[in-house]
């Protein structure tokens, strides 16, 4: 019989785990289990409170034949009722359930299933080979009938969406750790787990002793410490929040990272940029985006297009383009970006913002937009994005080149040359007038005198 309890958790949180899904129906008839699954509260100094699952499968013997333990949490982007868009956090609630986690066998994939909150649902399911098992798929559903997530979502009810896990083969009898978080991003979910360990197809009851670690805990890892921060000052005691534009700057600009996504074979979007957070908290921080660790996913569709940028699983940001079809001329604009900003030490969130009321970066469709000097985005009142050396095209790319560009005005200096030139020839005539006048009024005096 299944026992459920909970405890807080003192340990500090840890990070991530790749994870699976199952395909209703594919998994056969279900082996007798129990299951002991406890959620541990963690406190967290970040937006949100986290939960940890531990999940322990029984086989009919009541040994241990699946073992779970991990941390999770989901940022889902929903419409709403005004067409427009919103972002939600969705974190593991107190009601977690885990019907339907099976133990697994030769012929027949584990399942780890857990339910929580009203009417959401995670699971994933492992196969096996004679010498490894793996994660296959993650499936994952979240109910916009819960009001308290989505409370004004314009589509109601469970939305379904299935991942391919990237877990690397594990060797049987060896659990999985990773301490690093990792993150999935699909159909406008973000899915964020940390702190993992699993072992499925386990033996004789017993975990196993020897560790097979993920790859950002690899000792050729990127080592486990916060995002890159190029220079941190502690607020003024007088300032109780201080504005983004205190924080000092670094001495170097961020270095400026090439990024494209495709659509089937073709490069449908195309960017080029360098990036610097400023995030205003308990203390300033300025963070310059990494280029060489930042992987970029997307969608690029008819009317709106998607580039999401993942510095190394803690600074996810993502930038919407929309066409502009109200005119009739054709262009296309930032309208939105979100930024989430991940603790790598425990996968606790520093900051998490989203902006959608932008009007920025516009330029003619079939064209890109070019701006080399620094701009700054807000994105809201705790958090600044800067870039550097920006060339956009989010439409129409042909040739996998970007099209001619439209530079803003902060670049087109042959504006500025003419009314500089203009100022000076207008001063010059008047200093030419006025010298002629008084040359004309001493003349004119000279000539009463005589």
């Amino acid at each position: 019989m299944a026992r459920f309890l909970s405890r807080p958790l003192a340990a500090a949180a840890r990070p991530s785990l790749p994870l699976g899904v199952p395909v209703a129906g594919s998994m056969g008839p279900r082996r007798s289990a129990s299951c002991l699954l406890f959620l541990l509260l963690l406190g967290t100094s970040g937006f949100f409170q986290s939960y940890a699952v531990e999940v322990d499968v029984k086989d009919a013997s009541n040994a241990t034949c699946l073992y779970a333990k991990w941390m999770m949490r989901f940022l889902i982007k929903y419409e709403t009722n005004n067409n427009d868009y919103k972002n939600a956090a969705l974190n593991l609630s107190s009601s977690v359930t885990h019907n339907g986690s099976i133990c697994g066998s030769d012929t027949q994939a584990a399942l780890l299933a857990v339910q929580f909150g009203e009417g959401h649902s995670w699971s994933i399911n492992f196969t096996k080979t004679n010498e490894t098992y793996q994660g296959d798929f993650i499936t994952f559903t979240y109910n916009t009938n819960d009001t308290a997530v989505f409370p004004d979502a314009k589509r109601r009810g469970p939305i379904t969406i299935v991942v391919k896990d990237t877990m690397r083969p594990v060797q049987l009898n060896n659990v999985f750790v990773c301490h690093n978080t990792d993150s999935f991003d699909a159909e406008n979910v973000t899915q964020i787990f940390w702190n993992v360990t699993v072992q499925a197809f386990v033996e004789n009851g017993t975990i196993g002793k020897k560790e097979s670690r993920c790859r950002a805990d690899t000792p050729t890892s990127a080592p486990t410490v916060p995002p890159t921060v190029a220079n941190v000052t502690t607020a003024s005691t007088t300032t109780l929040s201080p504005a983004p534009t205190t924080a000092p700057k670094p001495v170097e600009n961020p270095d400026t990272g090439n990024y494209s996504l495709k659509s089937g074979n073709k490069t449908c979007l195309l960017a080029t940029v360098g990036l610097q957070l400023n995030v205003s908290q308990d203390k300033p921080l300025l963070i310059n985006v990494n280029p060489k660790t930042t992987s970029a996913d997307g969608t690029c569709g008819n009317t709106t297009a998607t580039l999401k940028l993942n510095d190394g699983n803690s600074t996810l940001i993502s930038f919407t383009f929309v066409k502009n079809s109200s005119a009739s001329i054709q262009k296309f604009y930032l309208k939105e970006v979100n930024v989430t900003l991940l603790n790598r030490l425990n996968g606790s969130v520093i900051s998490n913002a989203d902006n959608s009321n932008f009007s920025k970066w516009d330029a003619f469709l079939g064209s890109s937009y070019m701006c080399r000097k620094e701009q700054t985005l807000d994105i809201n009142e705790n958090l600044q994005l800067h870039t550097f050396n920006l060339w956009i095209q989010p439409f129409l790319v042909k040739a996998n080149k970007f099209s001619t560009a439209q530079e803003c005005s902060l670049d087109d200096d042959s504006i500025l040359i003419p009314i500089v030139v203009g100022a000076a020839l207008a001063g010059l005539i008047a200093i030419i007038v006025v010298a002629y006048i008084i040359g004309r009024r001493k003349s004119y005096a000279g000539y009463q005198t005589l």
